[in-house]
């Protein structure tokens, strides 16, 4: 690595909520700095089926291992996914279910790459300079509709079908996850959150909370309240990273 990239450190906070209707929780989260990587994932599929479909996926994460390359990075996160996928889809078989599914989106950091990978809706965000950019793109039937200019960005968040997926890990024969390249630099804030967070806020909203001065446990919660406080009809889930530039060593610290 370069000096630039072993002078970085991440701090990072998350929390999950299961909302204000929702009688159980299925996202799931993983916090793995060891291996560079922060993931949230959010399940479907009801009782012992979306949340086992999340865990799936964050345990998976867990069970990395020790990347020497973003490269390697990105092809063991790709591998756990597919993992994941066929754990998912014998579950399914195994307990007779109708379905089970989740979405991921994964932020690894490796020097001073950044990659991000999803499937679904799950978010990623990053804060440079006050300037927000949303780095993954939803796979929904909505989204897709948006991009092809059949609805309007507001017309999107009133879609009825605005929750419907085009892939999640789990459904369907093969997963296609999205991956994009980037790098990443002292002061730059990330968010992870599930689609819980983006259905009750918008992203000029969200971008006022991260740029407020916030350490990252209090941006979590506040975005976390602001989502109850307007009724919070799925889980919730979000995490936020800050990198920094690391002190030197020797360095008063008062």
């Amino acid at each position: 690595m370069t000096d630039t990239a072993e002078a970085l450190v991440y701090r990072a906070a998350a929390r999950s909520h299961q909302g204000c209707v929702r009688r159980q929780n299925e996202d799931s989260h993983a916090c793995l700095p060891q291996y560079g990587l922060w993931v949230v994932a959010d399940g479907m599929g009801g009782y012992a089926a979306g949340d086992v479909a999340s865990e799936i996926v964050t345990s998976e994460m867990t069970a990395l291992g020790m990347p020497v390359s973003a490269s390697d990075q990105r092809r063991r996160v790709s591998e756990r996914l597919h993992r994941a996928h066929l754990r998912i889809r014998s579950h399914i078989a195994e307990h007779d279910l109708d379905m089970a599914g989740s979405t991921i989106a994964a932020l690894m950091v490796f020097g001073t790459e950044l990659t991000c990978a999803w499937v679904g809706d799950s978010r990623i965000y990053r804060l440079r300079a006050g300037q927000m950019r949303r780095m993954t793109r939803d796979h929904s039937e909505v989204a897709a509709m948006v991009e092809r200019g059949d609805l309007t960005p507001a017309q999107a968040r009133e879609f009825p079908r605005r929750n419907v997926l085009t892939r999640a890990v789990g459904i369907g024969p093969n997963l296609a996850p999205e991956f994009s390249g980037s790098t990443v630099q002292p002061g730059d804030r990330f968010l992870i959150c599930s689609d819980g967070l983006t259905e009750h806020l918008a992203d000029d909203e969200i971008a006022e909370v991260l740029d407020s001065g916030r350490d990252p446990g209090g941006s979590v919660d506040r975005l976390v309240a602001l989502t109850l406080l307007r009724g919070a009809v799925d889980n919730v889930t979000v995490l936020v990273l800050d990198c920094a530039q690391r002190a030197p060593e020797g360095a008063d610290h008062g």
